[in-house]
Formats: structure tokens, sequence, C-alpha cells
């Protein structure tokens, strides 16, 4: 017999309590359904452990560049007891989750979820029948389609290793190889990125990018672009990657591959079809609620929706426009503006609204200040040369149209520039407001000027 639900999520992550806390304080009977340990992908296999750990990397990175400055010492990662660090923030989380559900009087299903009609959902033999379901699943590491796939570790694998191998390679370059890598490198790996394209890091500016490179090439990281990956085989040592290039075919042996070339929607195993969910390539098709054009009882948030850029506060923003659509009617639609994104390297790059190229497509007039500022205060205190920003002003009315940082508190001062995009604070406000000195925010007047 089914069991009978005003609202199903499907998933436990950030947008899902989000949606099921919201609405079941409203009266609704609401029930979530995950097959993995509750609690999401950023808060146990993504953001949070991986800022953990680049703390670690951070914190050794700073000794080094301040040894001849007054700071002596070796220091390096024990990966073990690092890991172990790690796990005292993901461990105690599904328990948690769980027990929040419980206070909350949330029905719990733990297994795969599978659509069986319009508004119904099989979980491993229960039925459960909704008049409204949230598809909230997080993402998963998009299929390569190579000989040899099933061997490649995926970035939810790496966080969980309990020994770093000595050789390891990254099939892709985006933010997983970028972070990865500075980890690994900085813990005694031997490093090499393969990525598809003509440069890694291909959402930040190339200029902040190509100035972040030094620290790929100190760190010994070998960086092959325009590389394609056509097989990974098992050999007795490890692993061997097969691939081509502009300058011909080229294998590279490794203890460990990588997957780091991106993630999908975790949709495939749904049945979406035969709940008449309509979708394109792995992207569901949505109106401005995030509401499903073909089943209006279903509805989507965070990455399931794919609609926003795929970072934790966006689900969290999707998350509350589905909550006040479900109790309210369809009024609420997702504001993206201003949503910053930062990799996690050492030092760390960030970015928030438009870039130059995107900019120019729009036929905005606009001036770009730009510098390397390695000169800078906050470049020589840190014994970091590696910094400098990238700032688009537009002519007429002074507002800030995006914001590139690269070097020491790039993650956080990026914060100040996103506030500024999203509530329309121009460049000569920012540059009339008196920050505390010296820190990395206080280089914003100059940033701006």
């Amino acid at each position: 017999m089914a069991q009978h639900y005003r609202l199903v999520v499907i998933g436990t992550g950030t947008a899902a309590r989000v949606v099921a806390t919201r609405v079941r304080a409203a009266g609704w009977s609401v029930a979530v359904i995950d097959f993995r340990p509750f609690g999401g992908t950023c808060t146990l296999r993504g953001c949070d452990p991986k800022k953990v750990l680049v703390g670690g990397a951070s914190a050794i990175d700073h000794v080094r560049r301040m040894r001849d400055k007054g700071v002596t010492g070796d220091v390096g990662i024990d990966w073990p007891g690092l890991m172990a660090f790690k796990r005292g923030f993901t461990d105690p989380v599904p328990a948690q989750h769980e027990a929040h559900y419980a206070d909350k009087d949330i029905d719990v299903f733990r297994g795969k979820a599978r659509f069986t009609g319009p508004n119904t959902i099989d979980v491993d033999g229960e039925t459960l029948e909704a008049g409204h379901i949230l598809i909230a699943a997080g993402a998963e590491a998009r299929k390569l389609g190579i000989p040899g796939e099933e061997y490649l570790v995926t970035n939810e694998g790496f966080l969980e290793l309990d020994d770093l191998p000595g050789r390891i390679v990254l099939v892709g370059g985006g933010y997983i190889a970028a972070e990865f890598s500075h980890l690994a490198a900085r813990a005694g790996s031997g490093v090499t990125i393969l990525q598809h394209g003509e440069r890694i890091l291909t959402r930040f500016e190339p200029e902040l990018v190509d100035w972040l490179m030094e620290k790929f090439g100190e760190l010994g990281i070998e960086v092959r672009t325009g590389m394609t990956v056509e097989a990974v085989e098992k050999t007795a040592t490890g692993f061997r990657v097969s691939a081509s290039g502009a300058a011909g075919k080229a294998t590279f042996d490794a203890n460990l591959v990588v997957h780091a070339a991106g993630r999908t929607p975790a949709l495939e195993a749904l049945d979406l079809e035969t709940a008449g969910v309509k979708h394109d390539r792995g992207r569901l098709e949505l109106n401005e609620h995030l509401q499903s054009v073909s089943n209006p009882a279903v509805y989507a948030a965070g990455d399931s929706a794919r609609v926003g850029p795929p970072l934790t506060p966006v689900s969290g923003h999707d998350a509350k426009v589905v909550a006040a659509n479900l109790l309210q009617g369809n009024h609420a639609r997702p504001d993206y503006t201003g949503v910053p994104s930062v990799a996690f390297t050492v030092p760390p790059i960030a970015a928030v609204g438009l870039t130059e190229a995107e900019a120019g497509r729009q036929g905005l007039a606009f001036r770009v200040n730009r510098r390397n500022a390695s000169g800078w205060f906050t470049s020589r205190q840190a014994a970091e040369p590696v910094y400098g920003h990238k700032v688009l002003i537009e002519e007429d009315s002074g507002r800030v149209l995006g914001a590139h940082l690269v070097g020491p508190h790039a993650d956080e001062v990026i914060n100040v520039f996103a506030l500024a995009i999203r509530h329309g604070i121009t460049a000569s406000q920012l540059a009339a407001t008196m920050f505390a000195y010296p820190t990395g925010a206080s280089d914003i007047a100059y940033m701006v000027e």
C-alpha cells in the first residue's frame, strides 16, 4: 500500500533540507529519500571536507614562504592525520541530519528513488505517493565514455583516501583538478593534469590564471593542455593513461587516476520518462519558478536544477524559492546576480559578475582596472608573490560589472564585490568606504580607483 505525503524530497543535501524543513513547518506531511549517508555533497563529499584539507595545505605553504624571514623549521602534511581531522567534521553529519528530520517529524527513507508515475516513487519496494516532489539529488561525475573509466577515482573517492600515493594523474582541468593538485603536490605527490582545452580553470580570467600558473610550476605540477584522454589501463604497479594532443600520443603512469572532468545532475536512476519529466542531455526542463514544464508536481533545486552556478549558496537560494512557490503558489524566481565563485588553490582565485569577454559581447561601455600587485603590502607581508586583480567598471553608472582576484584573501574579498554587484554599490562608494587596515579588503579602494 502506498504511503501518502504532500511533499517527497529526493536527496538530503542543502536544498533538500531547507525545503523539507520550511514546508514541514507549514504543516505539510513530508518525506525525504537518500541512498547515501544523509547530508549531501557539500557537507560530506565536497566543499566542507575539501576546505579542511586546504587549510592544512595553506598552513604549511605559509610556513614555507616565511622560511628565512624569521620562521624556521621543516613542516609537512601528515595525510592520515589531516584526514582524521577532516573526518571529525564529516563523520557526525549523517546522524545530525537524521536527528534533525526526526525532530521535525519528517519521515526518512533509505534507498534509491525511482519514479513509477507522475506522482509516485518507488524506494526499494516501498511506494510513496506525493502531491509534490522535489528533485534535489545533487550531482555525480560526468561519464567519460573511455575504456578503463572504471579505474578512475572521483572527487568523492579522493576525499576519503587513507594514504596519498606517490604519483597522481588528474583527468580534467577545472576546480577539482586545480584544488586537488595543490593539495597533493604539497603533500609530496607527483601530479600531472591532463586538460582537453587549451587552458585550465576556464571559468576564470586568463590573465589571473596565468599568474596563478606560477604556483603550479613552483609546486612541480605538470599541466598538459590540449590533451584528450583516450583510455586508462591497469598495470602491475598502478595505471597507465593514454592521451593524444597536437604533438601526438603520450602515456602517463600513475598510482592513482582522478576524475576531474566535471559533474552532471544525478538524474539517470530516477526514470524521469515514467514521471513525464522532460529533460535534455542531463538538464531538467524547468520554468522560471524551478518547476518542471511537463509535470507540474515536480520541482528541482541546486545541482539537480542546474539553472544557476553549481554552488552550495545557489542550492540554498533555489530551496527558498521552491519552498515559497510550494506554500504560496508560483511567484518566486531565482536571482543569481552577483554569485561569487572560488577555486581553493593556494593562493585562491575568485570571480564574480561578468568577464571582460561577456561585458564586451553585451555592448557595455566599461573600463578595466587590471594589475599584477605582487609589490603591494598584502602580497609582500604574506611572502606570496601571486597577487592581482581585474575589475570591470561601467563608464556612465560606475557600477561594478565584474571582479576577478587571485592571491591572499581573494576568497574573502570577492564577497565584498559580490555585495556591490548584487545591491548596486558603485565603485566610487567602495572607494569611499573605510575598511580595516591592513587587511585584504583595504586594497579594494586601489582596485576600483
